[in-house]
């Protein structure tokens, strides 16, 4: 029998990884899954209670109680994907309080392993393994387990989608596979959709066969949507593509002091309405109307909304303690909110080191060495003047991040299809919540992102991952 090629014994040894990693991405999200989960709070007692109604055959709706009757109402201001998932294992197990907990700890694992797989196109073996073990650690993403909430299943599919067109780099099919799972993606959280233009950026020339097979993958996209659509259209008040709540977040953008949440009120705009895309295009308008009489104030609260964003890492800290006010008293509250967010802060400024170029002291002239040693010392600068200050700015590493990595500066890093997927990613997520509002949960989706680019940090001016076939 013939020796095993050492290439095919090497990428054996890469899937042993990919396995091992996610175990232990498993194991501590396991943990605190089983030991702090308790009644849904927030958000997540929508989707747990969808979940409970369409295991129980009543579809994704509501009891309303009109005229002292109780009446059937179908549901959609909460997009329907996580409580479908979940739905399907509560007919399984009923609707337990740790079923959510446990596939959440479960999509997290798949997280780290997705990311190992990624970064093999990304940057060098071995980086490609540090940032799955970021992943696999990170004390914030292992904090979330517990929550019912969407944020982890949606990161892993957007992070599925792009590893489809990488591992299938030839014709359509890696296109459309990468369409299916952002059109599962987009049910479970709509901005999700925005990841459809972002295969595009991953090919190379010919643009016009790339255009081509990004518009496959938009229509496989919608093939998967539609159906909810149309069941929208048919049982609703009006037609509205996933949710009902796009109106609603325009508005609180365009109103809130603050840059984060707010709670809208009648008086705010919207007195009287009748149904629920009546309701939703109504706060649309109050957000257009709000927007357009004070252009100068909504841009000017970008800021805001970004610090909110990306500054701080509390939102699970503060779900938990909610859920559990005598287990999470406020010692322990301040603590953990302290801890994840000086963790967060922490990999901001390595993951914007992945933006600089590792030296070469040989062949590259010296200016191109000159610029990355300015910027990696810019970059530095930076973080040591958001430490100093007492509203510490950290947000503008994430914000400007793709800027910088894109910047035509000498000697900079090459980023490759994956490096300019991920970019991509975490550009869209700052656009979305510059134009609604910011929360620190949302940052959660590119987290991945921000631990590829910390591995990746003075990484080699080449992509040295998996040798490209062809994105032809």
């Amino acid at each position: 029998m013939s020796e095993r090629p050492p290439a095919a014994r090497l990428d054996r040894k890469e899937w042993v990884y990919t396995l091992v990693v996610a175990l232990v991405a498993l194991l501590p999200r396991l943990y605190v899954a089983i030991a702090w989960s308790r009644e849904p709070v927030w958000d997540g007692h929508y989707y747990h209670l969808g979940a409970e109604r369409l295991a129980a055959g009543l579809g994704y709706s509501e009891d309303a109680l009109v005229a002292g009757h109780v009446l059937w109402r179908p549901w959609i201001h909460y997009p329907v994907g996580y409580s479908f998932v979940l739905s399907l294992f509560y007919r399984v197990l009923g609707p337990a309080l740790l079923v959510a907990p446990v596939l959440n700890a479960v999509f997290g694992a798949g997280v780290a392993a997705t990311v190992h797989r990624l970064g093999r196109y990304f940057t060098t073996p071995g980086r490609a393994k540090l940032a799955a073990a970021l992943v696999a650690l990170h004390p914030g993403l292992i904090a979330y387990s517990p929550l019912v909430m969407t944020e982890v299943l949606a990161t892993l599919l957007v992070l599925v989608a792009g590893l489809f067109v990488l591992a299938f780099p030839q014709g359509v099919r890696g296109y459309l596979g990468a369409g299916a799972v952002l059109g599962l993606a987009t049910l479970v959280r709509p901005e999700s959709l925005l990841g459809l233009p972002l295969l595009f950026v991953m090919a190379r020339r010919p643009y016009g066969k790339a255009a081509l097979r990004t518009l496959a993958a938009f229509a496989m996209a919608f093939v998967v949507i539609l159906p909810w659509t149309y069941r929208n259209c048919q049982r609703l008040d009006g037609c509205a593509l996933v949710s009902t709540n796009g109106g609603w977040n325009l508005a609180i953008g365009a109103i809130t002091p603050t840059g984060r949440f707010h709670t809208l009120k009648a008086s705010d705009g919207c007195a009287v309405v009748t149904g629920q895309v009546q309701q939703d295009d109504c706060w649309r308008k109050v957000g257009e109307e709000r927007i357009l009489q004070n252009p100068w104030r909504w841009l000017g609260m970008i800021p805001k909304k970004l610090e909110q964003t990306y500054n701080h890492e509390s939102y699970a800290v503060e779900y938990l303690h909610e859920a559990d006010p005598g287990t999470w008293t406020e010692p322990r509250r301040v603590a953990g909110r302290d801890f994840l967010t000086f963790f967060h802060r922490l990999l901001l400024v390595i993951a914007t080191l992945g933006a600089v170029s590792a030296l070469h002291w040989v062949k590259p002239p010296p200016w191109d060495d000159a610029v990355q040693i300015g910027l990696g010392v810019l970059v530095m600068m930076f973080a040591t003047f958001a430490a100093a200050r007492e509203e510490h700015p950290f947000y503008w590493l994430p914000a400007l991040l793709p800027l910088v990595a894109v910047l035509p500066l000498p000697g900079r890093p090459e980023l490759g299809p994956a490096g300019r997927y991920l970019l991509g990613l975490l550009a869209v997520t700052t656009m979305t919540h510059a134009v609604f509002f910011g929360e620190d949960r949302y940052h959660l989706l590119v987290t991945p992102v921000l631990c590829l680019f910390a591995a990746g940090a003075l990484r080699s001016r080449r992509v040295v991952g998996v040798p490209e076939r062809s994105l032809r």
